[in-house]
């Protein structure tokens, strides 16, 4: 997320909430990336928005729930929304942390890292999970760089298309298992990939 994308979101937290909160939208896959879990016991959702169905679904499943999210209007939301779950502000590319993790959600939220910050956090993610660990995000399914407006505002969006994400996760000690193109025919990716 770039230094702006925070206080993008900060402007439409309580739209995005009020509009976002009973979505199923994703939850069909990350059920599928939990199913895959051989332990359930930490998860990281980053790019948590105001909370919602992916921590509830987390919460449900017993997970000791973690989320990370660039924007503080979000965060407190999330805040007042699930009391006992392990909250941060902070954008993906600037947090640092030896902890790490059974699953790792990022729906919909690292697409908007620039370009060059692709391949690194990614990397990151991996180095964040725990052995035999599932990552699940999702990404554009070409190589591109580009701003979308939405919300009376512009926002970043970039991928390394499938070939990279794919060749980014194996270099980074993971291996896909599952990769699918969900919303086809729009350039929407979700992969679950496992620690090695």
């Amino acid at each position: 997320m770039d230094s702006d994308i925070g206080k993008k979101y900060d402007k439409i937290a309580k739209w995005w909430h009020e509009n976002h909160v009973n979505s199923s939208y994703g939850l069909e896959q990350i059920e599928r990336a939990i199913r895959y879990c051989k332990h359930k016991g930490s998860a990281l959702d980053v790019g948590c928005g105001s909370g919602g169905r992916i921590i509830r679904k987390l919460i449900q499943e017993n997970f000791t729930v973690y989320g990370i999210d660039a924007s503080a209007e979000m965060i407190a939301i999330a805040q007042s929304e699930h009391k006992d779950i392990n909250l941060i502000n902070c954008n993906i590319i600037d947090w640092e942390s030896d902890q790490q993790f059974d699953l790792i959600i990022a729906w919909d939220s690292i697409f908007h890292l620039p370009m060059a910050m692709q391949k690194p956090v990614i990397a990151k993610l991996c180095r964040m999970l725990k052995n035999s660990g599932i990552l699940i995000y999702t990404f554009g399914d070409a190589v591109d760089e580009h701003e979308s407006e939405w919300q009376g505002d512009h926002f970043p969006y970039s991928s390394i298309g499938i070939s990279g994400n794919l060749k980014t996760i194996m270099e980074s000690g993971c291996e896909c298992i599952h990769l699918e193109l969900d919303q086809y025919p729009e350039n929407h990716v979700n992969i679950i990939a496992q620690k090695r």
